[in-house]
Formats: C-alpha cells, sequence, structure tokens
C-alpha cells in the first residue's frame, strides 16, 4: 500500500521537514513586525516550493555537480569582490545583482564548499599526503575563505570552519588540521599586515573589527555600543510571556531589528518562553540531521548531512549569543528566521539536500576498503571521526 497524506508528498526526514516549515513560518511574524514587508511571505512559499523539488532528486546527483558548482560559486565571489555593492551603508562589498536579484554569495559558497569536501573525501580511495589534500580539496577551502575575507571576516571564519569539521568528521588526520589552521592564520595575518600599510585597499575593514572587539570588551564608545545594549534593553524587557506580537517600542530603534539582531525583537514580543522555544528548534534540528548522517548509506551522505547541520547551527547559536551579549557583533543572521529571501531559499536548498539523504537514494560510494567495512558494521556515534582503527 502506497503512503498517505503528507509522507507521500514530502518524503524523508519528518523532523527535518518540520523544522524548516516551521521556522520559516515563524519568520513572518518578526520580519513583518520589524518592518519587512508582506512580499517576503512569497520568498517563504519559493522556498518551499525549492525544498520540495530538491528533496525528491538523488543525492548523488550533487555529489557529481559539486566540482562544477565549486568553480562557480568561486567566480561568482570574484565577481562580489571586484564589482559587488553595499546595502544599508555598509562598508564591504558582499552582495552581487543578477537580473534584479540581490544576494550575499558567500552564504552560496558555504553550501558548496561543504558539498565538494564532503564529494572528494567520500572519493577518496586511500590516505592522502598534505600535499595531495591541498591538491584534492584544501585548494578549494582556502581559495573560497580568502575571497570572502575581504569584506567579511565573520563569515570568512565560518566557512573556514564549516569546511573543516568536514574534514575532521572525514576522516582528515588531526595533525593536518592543525596545518591548515597554521596556514590560515598567516595568510590572515599577512591580509592584516597589508591592510594596516595600505589602508586603501579595504577601507575601516580592520578598524571595524578592533571597534566590535573593543565594543564586546567593554571598551567602546556610545556610539559603538549603541546596538548592543538596546538589543539587550529588548530583550530583559521581554520579560517571561513577552510583549506580545507587534508589541514591544525598542525594534523602532534596533538597526537589523529583523535581521542581525532579530533574535532581540523575538525575545522582546514573545519572551524567555519563545526565546527558549526556538533555541529548542535548532538543538532538535541538530539532533534530527545527526540521526539522518547516522542512517545514511555512504560517507558523501553522512558528511554532506553533517556539514550542513553543523553550519545552520552555528550560524544560528552566534547569532543568538550576539544578541543577549555572549559574543561581539558578526553580522550573522538567524538562519530560516531572519529578513532575507535569497538567504531563506539558499538554506532550504540546503536542507533540502538533508532530507533527500533522509530518503536514501545514494549511490553507496565508500572510501577505502578498510573504513568502508567499518561503515558496513553500522557507524553508532557521528560526532566521532570517520578514521580507521
Amino acid at each position: 500500500m502506497e503512503d498517505q497524506g503528507f509522507s507521500k508528498y514530502f518524503q524523508g526526514s519528518t523532523q527535518v521537514w518540520v523544522s524548516l516549515i516551521l521556522l520559516s513560518l515563524f519568520s513572518l511574524l518578526p520580519v513583518y513586525s520589524g518592518g519587512g514587508a508582506l512580499s517576503y511571505f512569497a520568498y517563504v512559499v519559493l522556498s518551499w516550493g525549492l525544498a520540495f523539488a530538491v528533496h525528491r532528486t538523488p543525492y548523488r546527483f550533487f555529489g557529481s555537480l559539486a566540482g562544477l558548482l565549486m568553480v562557480v560559486s568561486i567566480a561568482l565571489l570574484a565577481l562580489t569582490l571586484a564589482q559587488g555593492r553595499t546595502i544599508g551603508g555598509a562598508n564591504a562589498s558582499r552582495w552581487l545583482n543578477i537580473f534584479g536579484i540581490s544576494f550575499q554569495t558567500s552564504a552560496m559558497a558555504n553550501v558548496v564548499l561543504i558539498m565538494f569536501v564532503a564529494r572528494q573525501l567520500a572519493k577518496r580511495k586511500e590516505e592522502w599526503t598534505f600535499w595531495q589534500s591541498f591538491r584534492k580539496v584544501l585548494w578549494a577551502i582556502f581559495l573560497t575563505v580568502g575571497l570572502i575575507l575581504p569584506a567579511n571576516f565573520s563569515t570568512a571564519a565560518l566557512v573556514f570552519i564549516n569546511a573543516s569539521i568536514v574534514l575532521a568528521l572525514g576522516g582528515y588526520p588531526f595533525r593536518y588540521l592543525l596545518g591548515i589552521a597554521g596556514i590560515g592564520a598567516g595568510f590572515l595575518a599577512l591580509f592584516v599586515s597589508a591592510v594596516l600599510i595600505a589602508p586603501d585597499l579595504m577601507p575601516n575593514r580592520v578598524q571595524t573589527w578592533k571597534s566590535r572587539i573593543e565594543t564586546f570588551s567593554g571598551g567602546g564608545s556610545e556610539d559603538d555600543t549603541y546596538q548592543t545594549t538596546l538589543a539587550q534593553t529588548a530583550i530583559a524587557e521581554g520579560g517571561i510571556f513577552g510583549q506580545g506580537p507587534g508589541g514591544g517600542l525598542h525594534k523602532h530603534f534596533l538597526p537589523q531589528n529583523n535581521s542581525d539582531f532579530v533574535y532581540a525583537l523575538i525575545v522582546e514580543e514573545y519572551g524567555l518562553v519563545g526565546g527558549t522555544v526556538i533555541l529548542a528548534m535548532y538543538v532538535w534540528l541538530l539532533f534530527s540531521v545527526v540521526r539522518v548522517a547516522k542512517r545514511s548509506k555512504d560517507l558523501f551522505g553522512k558528511l554532506l548531512s553533517l556539514g550542513i547541520g553543523y553550519a545552520i547551527v552555528l550560524q544560528a547559536f552566534i547569532n543568538m549569543a550576539v544578541a543577549t551579549g555572549l559574543f561581539p557583533v558578526t553580522g550573522q543572521t538567524l538562519p530560516l528566521v531572519s529578513a532575507g529571501g535569497t538567504s531563506l531559499v539558499i538554506t532550504s536548498f540546503a536542507l533540502a539536500m538533508v532530507i533527500a539523504v533522509s530518503r536514501g537514494k545514494g549511490d553507496g560510494e565508500q572510501v577505502d576498503p578498510e573504513l568502508a567495512e567499518a561503515l558496513a558494521n553500522d557507524w553508532n556515534d557521528p560526532t566521532e571521526p570517520l578514521t580507521k582503527a
């Protein structure tokens, strides 16, 4: 007998589906309350439609496209760096306008890089030397991060961390991870030195990073601490149950109230209860993704699921930590909830790939025989790196 109802059309992990739908549906409330346009609803519907189409696709297809998408992603990042534009007076070119649609190419690059790293590790048939790994996968990581860094340090750092997590879970030796961390730190030092010597190359970038750190440590001016102070005040005014939908006054004065600081708006309107529910939703999403990875038939599916899941939830935790004053301002949005139509669509696409993995339509491709045998004997702990015994 064929499946009926929801499961007939929306296959795969019900938990991931529910997380995607509920979070994106809830986003309509803070986005509209923060002054967003009703047209945002069209992006929500579009993201659902895209997720529906993508989740029915055998996920081996995404692996076969990873190399091509990596090249396209790097080209778009280079174009953004050279010809991008600023939004809302920001002094960094992070946005690209194609056919009248503006989007942050770094958001797409983050997902594509996870796909590429997962695919390269899944194709591995033998242990790599460090320089072999550089030729196979590290070039894409350093090039992607290097193209994002001049305009957005926090996103570049997150992209690097996300890729490193996939490497670690895929059995990449720890000493090599230390090596790429050292290389990354060296390139960052060179970049900062170059900007300090020739500040016209990237106006105010290092100064912006320095200001944010000083603000977080309590050394910033009143103007520097305006956003964080107002966000924390909004959270305090929310109390246990909040001011109600559309209530609260601080959102009218808080910059980026429905994007970077949307969590402060949520707590002000829905209180500690609402803020806790949102936090719990991301935790539930993480456990749902780990469950999908555990049941995946091949290494590519495991790494793709975990890479996307960790990336989304890590960004969410950082956004909430910034709003509550536990982390310096980064400019990271709350995935699926913050205003930003193209960001919502990209995140929905990424989660749809996870759902596709949960459907089990993979290619069964493994790594070397010893690791393949270990996987065949059931991978019980998806938080442990996939290394040989």
